[in-house]
């Protein structure tokens, strides 16, 4: 049931969701099996990364054989750092959570009463489920909210903002919540991060403007370990014109034969890659970035071509084409201009395979989190998989676990800083820094440079006090989202996957087919992503 904004919000809930895409809505009907159930969403229910999600969703629905291969190009794709377990996981257990999505009613494109499969850039065949062409996350979320607001435990609040976790004795009780009313504290046996990636610390990217990291800075201010905060996956093919949105041009329409062309009309990814345009993403994204600069350091078009193309685009692709046509573009005429933007975090809050993180209480799924599925380097669609897959392990972790919480502290005063001008500016200048320096190509020198512009607006995108406003809230969060990111990045001596150092260009496993994880002020290495955690040894 959606919950008016106007009601009260209740003092005790037995499990909160902070999240209200795939992965959170996938563990409320789960949780809604043992108790009441509090999802919450920063804005609109349908705002969230899932419902931007265009090509599809990877899994292999055609026996043990594309299981395996599943595996294979998730590994392969990851660039020597996926964690094969939990790569096993995701496509072992996708076909029965896709099954399950069917079977509430979702609706996949099909020719002739069969699934149609597409295929992506690094898939060795055929897997991407996708609906109404290029809107597939929009129509898995429509399908679980149906489920969600017919299920009399499950209680949707919009416009409601994480400001802080609340941990007593190392385990997390609740979180202190910003609605329309002001900061509210709500109090929880279990709380699920499910709040999605943080796109917009850069200022170009193609997630909406609610992906400002607010789970992962949540959890680690609270104390939680976070991982692989340098692999930040940039799309490679963005709409690019003076004016525009970045608006992502789908992995689906290089799947379906679309060539990449300089500026002298010349296809250039064959000499890069054996697989061409579908090759892993980081590898299509630098490729891109390289085309688009000039001897001279001039900006050169890159684009995009799918006029060869024998199939009715606008009938396949009707989202991209319909937008593209606002811009008097059109996919089966005209070459469309692209570059690469800030698309998906790898990193995230570590978890177990379970969802459970490194403190009581608290769990995490989707892309706020980090079990080592992806590596280095997502594999187009698993995504949408991801948050199925470890969205149900959540609900069933957190439906085990859970305990009530006594609770022993007196009520804390809460003093609130607002958003400003000066934070508007603060936050422009944070992300053009993070785009320049922290981008697709990195050195010391610059990523040095990022770490005192990070400290220069400190004042005024975190200041004393609790956020007031959403727009604080958010600031705060994007603020501390880069500095992991810029934190993790100079530690990374070497290039892999999403993670490009121009001093350090060579991969070396013998120092770094590692895990980079964060806590406090300390930065480690770690074998293996999802061991279990302190959280699931001794709960």
């Amino acid at each position: 049931m959606l919950v008016s904004k106007f009601m009260p919000m209740p003092e005790q809930v037995r499990f909160l969701v902070v999240g209200a895409g795939i992965a959170g809505l996938r563990a409320a009907l789960e949780l809604a099996r043992a108790g009441e159930v509090l999802v919450i969403t920063k804005e609109q229910l349908a705002e969230s990364n899932t419902q931007y999600a265009q090509g599809g969703i990877a899994v292999a629905m055609s026996g043990d054989e594309d299981v395996v291969l599943h595996l294979e190009d998730t590994v392969r794709a990851g660039d020597g750092l996926v964690d094969r377990e939990a790569a096993r996981v995701l496509v072992e257990e996708g076909p029965r959570r896709v099954e399950e999505l069917l079977a509430w009613g979702t609706k996949f494109d099909r020719t002739e009463g069969e699934l149609l499969l597409t295929r992506e850039g690094a898939h060795s065949l055929p897997r991407i489920l996708h609906a109404n062409g290029d809107a597939t996350g929009r129509e898995i979320g429509r399908s679980l909210l149906r489920q969600a607001r017919a299920n009399a435990k499950i209680h949707l609040l919009e416009w409601t903002s994480l400001v802080e976790l609340l941990v007593e004795d190392s385990r997390v009780v609740g979180a202190l919540l910003l609605t329309g009313e002001g900061l509210e504290v709500v109090h929880a046996d279990a709380v699920l991060l499910a709040s999605g990636g943080a796109g917009q610390v850069y200022s170009d990217t193609t997630n909406p403007a609610v992906a400002t990291g607010d789970g992962i800075a949540a959890a680690f201010r609270a104390g939680a370990e976070v991982a692989d905060m340098e692999f930040f996956q940039f799309h490679p093919t963005a709409l690019s014109l003076p004016g525009a949105p970045r608006f992502l041009l789908s992995e689906a329409l290089r799947g379906e034969g679309a060539l990449l062309l300089n500026a002298k009309l010349e296809r250039f990814m064959p000499a890069v890659h054996e697989m061409a345009e579908l090759a892993p993403r980081d590898v299509v994204a630098r490729a891109i970035a390289r085309e688009g600069i000039g001897a001279d350091g001039e900006a050169l078009p890159v684009y995009l071509d799918m006029r060869h193309v024998q199939q009715d685009l606008a009938a396949r692709f009707p989202g991209i084409s319909a937008f593209l046509r606002g811009y008097g573009l059109d996919l089966s005429r005209d070459l469309v201009p692209v570059r690469p933007a800030a698309h998906y975090l790898m990193g995230g809050v570590r978890t177990d395979l379970q969802a459970r993180t490194s403190l009581r209480g608290l769990y995490a799924a989707g892309e706020v989190a980090c079990t080592g599925v992806h590596g280095a380097n997502r594999l187009a669609s698993n995504s949408l998989l991801e948050g199925l897959v470890f969205g149900a392990r959540a609900g069933e972790a957190m439906r085990e676990d859970a305990q009530g919480v006594r609770l022993s502290g007196a009520p804390e005063e809460f003093r609130t800083s607002d958003s400003s001008p000066a934070m508007e500016d603060a936050g422009a200048k944070l992300r053009a820094e993070m785009w320049l320096d922290v981008g697709l190509l990195r050195d010391a020198e610059g990523l040095q440079r990022a770490v005192r512009i990070l400290e220069n607006v400190r004042p005024d995108l975190a200041p004393a006090g609790k956020p007031g406003t959403a727009a604080a809230v958010s600031a705060r969060n994007l603020h501390g989202v880069a500095e992991l990111i810029v934190r993790s990045a100079l530690a990374r001596d070497e290039s892999r996957g999403a993670h490009f150092r121009l001093d350090y260009p060579q991969r070396n496993d013998a120092q770094y087919r590692k895990h980079s994880i964060l806590e406090g002020e300390n930065v480690r290495w770690a074998e293996t992503i999802a061991e279990p955690t302190r959280q699931s040894v001794g709960r």
